[in-house]
C-alpha cells in the first residue's frame, strides 16, 4: 500500500507542476493564481500547499526539473563527446538553451532571473543558484574530458576556460530571454562564433 500511495502522491506532483507550467506560458506568471493551478491539475487547493507555499516556490521547481534534464543530457554528451572541441561545447551548450524553452516562457525566464536576483539569499535564489554552479561545472567538466582525450591542448586551463565558457552562455542566454523577437537560431549562432574566438584561441588540439 505504500508504494502505491507513493506513486499517487508523485503522479500528483507532476499534474500540479504541469499545470502550472503551461497556466504559466499561456497566461502570464503574474495573471495566473494557485487556485487555477490546482483547478487545472484536478487537486485541492490545499494539496498544492502540501508541496508549495506560492508560486516562486511552483517556478523553481519548474527550473530545477528544466535543469536537470539537460544535466543529464549533459552526461551523454560528456560520456560520448563529437571529436571536434568546438563541435563538442557546442553539443553542450546547445542543448542547455535549445531546452530552455520546453517548460518555461522567456516571461517565466524573466521572472525566475528577477526573483533570483532580488532574493538571492531565499530559497528560490539559492535553488537558482545552485543550479547554475552545476551547469558551470558540468561545462567544465567536458573541457576536463577533452582535455584527457587529447582533443584539447595541454596549455589550456580546462577549469577556467569551462567557465569562461559557461558565463558567455548565461549572460547571452539572459539577453536572448529578454528579447522576445530574438529567435533561437540567432542565439545558437552568436555562441558559436563567441565560443570559437575563445577556443581557437587556446590552440584546440584537433583544430589546429
Amino acid at each position: 500500500m505504500s508504494g502505491l500511495r507513493e506513486k499517487q502522491k508523485a503522479h500528483r506532483h507532476d499534474r500540479i507542476i504541469e499545470a502550472a507550467s503551461r497556466l504559466f506560458r499561456e497566461q502570464g506568471y503574474e495573471d495566473v493564481k494557485m487556485e487555477a493551478i490546482a483547478a487545472a491539475a484536478e487537486v485541492a487547493i490545499g494539496t498544492i500547499y502540501n508541496y508549495y507555499r506560492n508560486k516562486g516556490d511552483l517556478l523553481v521547481a519548474i527550473v530545477s526539473l528544466e535543469v536537470e534534464e539537460v544535466l543529464r543530457a549533459g552526461e551523454d554528451v560528456i560520456t560520448d563527446p563529437p571529436p571536434g572541441v568546438e563541435d563538442a561545447v557546442d553539443a553542450l551548450v546547445g542543448g542547455y538553451v535549445e531546452h530552455s524553452l520546453h517548460y518555461l516562457s522567456k516571461e517565466m525566464w524573466r521572472q525566475a532571473m528577477a526573483i533570483s536576483t532580488t532574493q538571492p539569499m531565499s530559497p528560490f535564489g539559492e535553488t537558482y543558484a545552485a543550479l547554475d554552479l552545476a551547469l558551470a561545472r558540468q561545462t567544465c567538466e567536458l573541457l576536463q574530458k577533452l582535455q584527457a582525450l587529447g582533443l584539447l591542448s595541454l596549455e589550456a586551463d580546462p577549469a577556467n576556460l569551462g567557465e569562461v565558457i559557461f558565463n558567455n552562455t548565461n549572460m547571452n542566454f539572459i539577453v536572448f530571454v529578454k528579447t522576445e523577437a530574438m529567435e533561437m537560431a540567432e542565439l545558437r549562432n552568436l555562441l558559436r562564433r563567441q565560443h570559437h574566438a575563445v577556443l581557437s584561441g587556446w590552440g584546440v588540439a584537433a583544430e589546429i
